[in-house]
């Protein structure tokens, strides 16, 4: 063999092994795609060893298709448990590690989440997640898979951690309940809005896990308060413990997975308490204990105990009824978390099941100040009523017979926050609009 061509073949080799280190990819099954109809829907996992009942649950919403494992560590310990040791048909499960970022451009990864009937993402560290996914096709397919062919997806520690519609990215590392309690804004806070993996059955929601080992519900309570104070949004948190899984259906009904009453195993579905009026922290703010006590009233907890057949379950369309779990109120007074007893909370969030960005009237300004001015497109578009709810559904405002294409109301009462707009015709048809109200 010549010089030339020794060369050659050297750099021929180390540029097939860069590609291959990429990424490393384990199949067990059939290497041959087969297309089944998923049942969709979310898994949960707090973390530690994955509970048996639920991931029986999540291969079961896969109808017997092909099962992807996707994780930036490890290798295939998944394949066999998901492939024969549940008991669950199914056609394939491959598991590919992302050994670093380069594998987001990798074609055959994207047309295996393109083949996938089941997405299962790992644990490890979710700023790798982050890191390599976002913004990327991987994003890109994930989402696809879950909007258009309605894959299940499911995750477990920081694979259950990066499902929310806001989320902890671990940018600087993890942070502890006390840290964060104590200091809001320490720099290992890092709560992310940027669109990552999208699932409408977690708008608005952010997600805890570990919740037992270590505690984790201070930190949690801080990354809500958080989301409210930076992004004027009304958050809702799920949480797991470890051992512990929350697997929602299609339909929104979350059933709670656990090894109860052998364990303490227990999930919790938190909410801002929408009995308070304006519920927004006393203080989140740097270098201050956080306070959000509102008369020991600030958060509504529903603990739910985790049980073999995953009997006990949480509505996600009301997030206001559930069987087999208990209310309690959440509050911190100078970064200290108390829990007491309480019952369901008196009141019914608005519905925007009818929002449509594509309004035939025009709010402005928007984010508005002291004043919002309401104007309609056409004749047909006026409407005969206005009203106006604060995020926890109370309304604020209201005013019939309007018979105007143009419309001020006065906002300088209004407390800082996301308002809904809902403009009804005499024909019963209802609008709904977001409105920002920052002075």
């Amino acid at each position: 063999m010549t010089q030339q061509i020794r060369l050659f073949f050297i750099l021929v080799m180390c540029n097939l092994s860069s590609i291959a280190q990429n990424y490393t990819s384990y199949l067990t099954g059939n290497n041959t795609d087969i297309l089944t109809t998923p049942n969709g829907g979310i898994c949960l996992m707090g973390g530690a060893t994955e509970n048996d009942n639920a991931m029986t649950w999540f291969l079961q919403q896969a109808n017997g298709g092909d099962v992807l494992v996707l994780r930036a560590s490890g290798s295939d310990g998944y394949n066999s448990y998901f492939y024969s040791d549940l008991g669950v048909n199914v056609n394939s499960v491959e598991t590919i590690v992302f050994n670093s970022a380069l594998a987001s451009t990798e074609t055959y990864i994207h047309e295996k989440i393109q083949q996938a009937e089941a997405i299962w993402i790992a644990g490890g560290d979710q700023w790798d997640y982050v890191s390599f996914w976002r913004n990327t096709a991987i994003e890109d397919e994930i989402n696809s898979a879950i909007s258009d062919r309605n894959v299940v997806i499911g995750g477990t520690s920081a694979g259950m951690a990066i499902l929310g519609d806001y989320y902890f990215s671990a940018e600087n590392g993890t942070v502890t309940s006390s840290t964060a309690l104590a200091n809001p804004y320490d720099s290992n806070i890092t709560i992310d809005s940027e669109e990552f993996i999208s699932h409408t059955l977690l708008d608005d929601v952010i997600t805890d896990t570990h919740y037992d080992n270590p505690d984790r519900k201070g930190r949690h309570l801080v990354f809500l308060s958080r989301i409210i104070t930076d992004y004027m949004v009304s958050p809702k948190g799920i949480a797991c413990d470890e051992y512990t899984a929350v697997c929602i259906d299609s339909a929104g009904i979350a059933s709670v997975f656990g090894d109860y009453p052998n364990y303490d195993d227990n999930a919790y579905f938190i909410q801002t308490n929408c009995e308070v009026q304006n519920n927004i922290p006393e203080n989140c703010s740097e270098n201050t204990p956080l306070n959000w006590d509102l008369e020991n009233q600030a958060i509504k907890v529903y603990k739910v105990k985790g049980t073999s057949l995953g009997s006990n379950t949480f509505n996600l369309t009301t997030w206001n009824s559930g069987t087999g779990g208990e209310w309690e109120n959440w509050y911190v007074e100078d970064g200290v978390l108390n829990q007491i007893s309480s019952t369901l909370p008196e009141c019914t969030a608005l519905s925007v099941d009818n929002y449509n960005n594509e309004q035939s009237v025009m709010i402005y300004p928007n984010p508005a100040n002291d004043l919002v001015t309401i104007a309609s497109n056409n004749k047909g578009s006026i409407p005969d009523q206005i009203e106006i709810y604060n995020v926890q559904g109370q309304q604020e405002y209201k005013f019939s017979n309007c018979n105007s294409p143009i419309f001020s109301i006065a906002t300088s009462s209004f407390a800082n926050g996301l308002y809904f707009i809902v403009l009804k015709s005499k024909s019963s048809e209802k609008q709904i609009i977001k409105l920002i109200v920052a002075h």
